[in-house]
């Protein structure tokens, strides 16, 4: 719902089926669109950077865009059906305050990928006006994504389709120049494999998609309650592995032209790539567009994470936009100030804060989808998700337990730059924790959580009223 003004009222309480409206193809834009930006090149690039063959990294990534991008359009599905914030409904699983630790996690990645990001924007806004001052594009580029996230669920979604249409622009003249101006096929040719970089493509992919999960359902949550799931589902895998594929496949391929100076400034290759003069200038416009659209996501999905987070405590069910705004506020302005402080080694750091990020997701991913479509059966006591008293509590240990075990399990298959576990070693290097991260958590709470499960016999709705209204409760 959004006022005469455009401004979202609602924020963490649930989408009346009166307010629900669009369809599915809005979140083929929207991930799309979301995913043809800077830092999905970046992370295509550093498959080929830390080792992989451009056309095996290209293979690479693509398993593992498509098997993240599978976990992760799972939650899109999630949005209809409950009309709320995906880590609102965290709550089922952990319990109202359990969920806290989850979602601290979540801000902290929301916070880790809005600065990465952010550092890039700011370069391509500052190329534009030709400025040499960082702070200048970082500051404008927070508050461009302040301006989106603020007016809320709908702006994103327009945002999103505009940011298709000019990133398929973009994206297909920096594909021309590379295949005709860089010889494109020869990048290609005379693939050598390697197991290690190829598993790190992988990881490099998954790791990707499944970050998005936490926030995924935020942007599907007003489709009508009757949308098939197929059609999320299919809408929101396809939009988001195609549009970072395409980034990802240019990235592999930038990398792998010969002392193409990428590593050192990323945007200024892409201008130099692009051609240079007034059509680089043009190619920064693509990348700010594309950033401001995740920002914006990370921005929206991060202050509704903080309310919830709050709201827990605080045993409220409403809060009022100039609230959500606020939050909004401080969390862009916690982002600029660390993309100030941390733009240095920002490849190095990336990639380390890409895999540190699943070793604590993908329990999280694992648990929420394991309960809602094999536990739970998708039935859910809406109400009870806002009262630390009802039905699902202030804590729920088995699933806690659950999450800490999966954290604990991935650390001998980790390979970070501080720390590599003894198993990894054996593998050769390859880090293939959240493949352990996904798997024992689900099957360990799969069996706990059929023998604690607290699902209703039906959904149990809000009445298509202010969730804070007593005894505004119903089935359907």
């Amino acid at each position: 719902m959004a006022s005469a003004s455009g401004v979202e009222q609602r924020s963490i309480d649930y989408v009346p089926r009166s307010e629900r409206h669009g369809t599915p193809s809005s979140q083929f834009t929207l991930w799309f669109g979301a995913n043809m930006q800077i830092t999905a090149v970046v992370d295509g690039a550093l498959a080929v950077v830390f080792g992989a063959h451009a056309l095996w990294a290209i293979v690479g990534l693509f398993i593992g865009n498509l098997a993240g991008g599978a976990v992760m359009a799972l939650h899109s599905a999630q949005g209809p059906k409950l009309g709320l914030p995906q880590m609102i409904s965290s709550r089922a699983q952990f319990g109202v305050f359990g969920a806290a630790l989850p979602l601290v996690l979540v801000i902290l990645m929301y916070l880790g990928f809005a600065a990465t990001g952010t550092v890039l924007s700011g370069q391509a806004i500052n190329k534009i006006l030709h400025v040499d001052a960082t702070w200048v594009g970082i500051v404008i580029f927070g508050l461009l994504t302040f301006v989106v996230a603020a007016f809320g669920y709908r702006w994103i979604h327009r945002l999103g389709r505009v940011a298709t249409v000019i990133g398929i622009l973009g994206w297909a003249w920096i594909t021309f120049r590379i295949f005709t101006e860089y010889n494109g096929a020869d990048l290609l040719a005379n693939p050598t494999f390697g197991f290690v970089p190829f598993l790190l493509a992988v990881s490099l992919g998954a790791g990707w998609q499944l970050t998005f999960g936490p926030y995924v359902a935020d942007y599907s949550r007003y489709l009508p309650e009757e949308t098939p799931a197929t059609r999320t589902f299919n809408a929101t895998l396809w939009g988001s592995v195609l549009g970072s594929m395409w980034s990802m496949t240019l990235g592999a391929l930038i990398a792998s032209i010969p002392k193409s100076g990428f590593l050192g400034n990323q945007v200024g290759f892409v201008g130099t790539l692009a051609g240079g003069g007034a059509i680089a200038i043009v190619l920064y416009f693509v990348i700010v567009v594309g950033k401001l659209t995740v920002n914006t996501l990370n921005a929206y999905g991060g202050s509704m994470t903080m309310l919830t987070t709050v709201t827990g405590f605080s045993k409220k069910a409403v809060v009022k936009p100039a609230m959500r705004m606020t939050f909004v506020f401080v969390f862009l302005a916690l982002s600029v100030i660390v993309a100030l402080a941390a733009s240095a080694d920002f490849l190095d750091n990336f990639r380390n804060f890409v895999l540190l990020l699943l070793m604590v997701f993908t329990p999280w991913s694992a648990i929420n989808l394991i309960d809602f479509y094999l536990v739970s059966k998708e039935r859910v006591d809406i109400p009870a998700l806002y009262d630390p008293d009802g039905r699902y509590g202030r804590f729920n240990v088995p699933a806690l337990a659950t999450y800490v075990i999966g954290i604990v399990v991935q650390i001998p298959f980790l390979a970070q730059s501080m720390y590599t576990g003894p198993l990894t070693d054996k593998l050769g290097g390859a880090d293939i924790s959240w493949i352990i991260g996904l798997v024992v958590p689900g099957v360990i709470y799969y069996c706990w959580g059929r023998a604690t499960n607290r699902a209703p016999e039906h959904t149990i709705y809000p009445a298509d009223a202010d969730l804070a209204e007593p005894g505004a409760v119903g089935e359907r």
